[in-house]
């Protein structure tokens, strides 16, 4: 099982379904835990009979929503304290400080800051990494139409004196007002399709998901997504 932390104030659920559902399209077994504040996942992913805290299914991706630990979520599943979720990848949308440590956000696992570059964002956003005590690394998914080193340098004044090493990969989402209605379009549907995606906002989820996923290479991804295509 690999635990996969996406932390910040942006919004990202629609970013980690997608990463999931081509992770799904490769074999690979997904839990989403939206462990956010907001829990948008709550509106958009589809429910029969939706309560405080519950685990649903959606495009082959298990879904949680509400849950403020693994315990909770282990009891909700009538498991034992102890056991072991059986997922091979367990992704984590997080917006606050206290569920980086319920969830045993640090070093041993992978980490992505996601954050377009509106000041709420960005502050907000690093304010979430504000009470981490031993240094955190970090890789960058930004999301700018048209990114420039000033704002990636503004980021990175802004982090100064937080616990945080940041990795030198950043990984950049030019997001167009395209991308943004066929994302609209999938909540209104209630089904996940990249086909009418941009050709860069897909590029990015590619490089994105064979980043996290370190059993198979950018052409097998690349070929789910095309899958995931065919299948729209």
């Amino acid at each position: 099982m690999k635990k996969i932390g996406f932390v910040g104030a942006y919004d990202k659920t629609d970013l980690i379904l997608y990463v999931a559902r081509i992770l799904v399209e490769t074999g690979k077994t997904v839990l989403v835990v939206d462990s956010t504040t907001t829990q948008k996942a709550k509106y958009i992913v589809p429910v029969i009979n939706p309560t405080t805290s519950y685990v649903t299914y959606f495009e082959g991706i298990e879904v949680a929503v509400g849950f403020h630990d693994f315990i909770e979520m282990k009891r909700y599943l009538g498991m034992p304290d102890s056991a072991a979720l059986d997922y091979d990848y367990i992704l984590i949308d997080i917006d606050n400080p206290q569920i980086l440590e319920n969830f045993g956000i640090d070093n041993s696992m992978e980490c992505y800051f996601v954050t377009s570059f509106d000041l709420y964002s960005l502050k907000r956003g690093l304010e979430i990494l504000s009470g981490i005590t031993e240094t955190m690394e970090l890789t960058k998914v930004l999301f700018s139409k048209n990114m420039t080193k000033e704002e990636d340098d503004y980021l990175n004044f802004l982090s100064m004196g937080y616990k945080i090493k940041w990795e030198e990969e950043r990984i950049y989402f030019p997001m167009e007002s395209s991308d943004r209605n066929v994302i609209i379009e999938n909540q209104r549907l209630s089904k996940i399709k990249l086909k009418r995606l941009s050709t860069a906002y897909k590029d990015s989820l590619i490089y994105l998901t064979d980043k996290i996923d370190k059993d198979d290479n950018s052409s097998v991804i690349t070929r789910a997504v095309k899958q995931i295509e065919k299948g729209a």
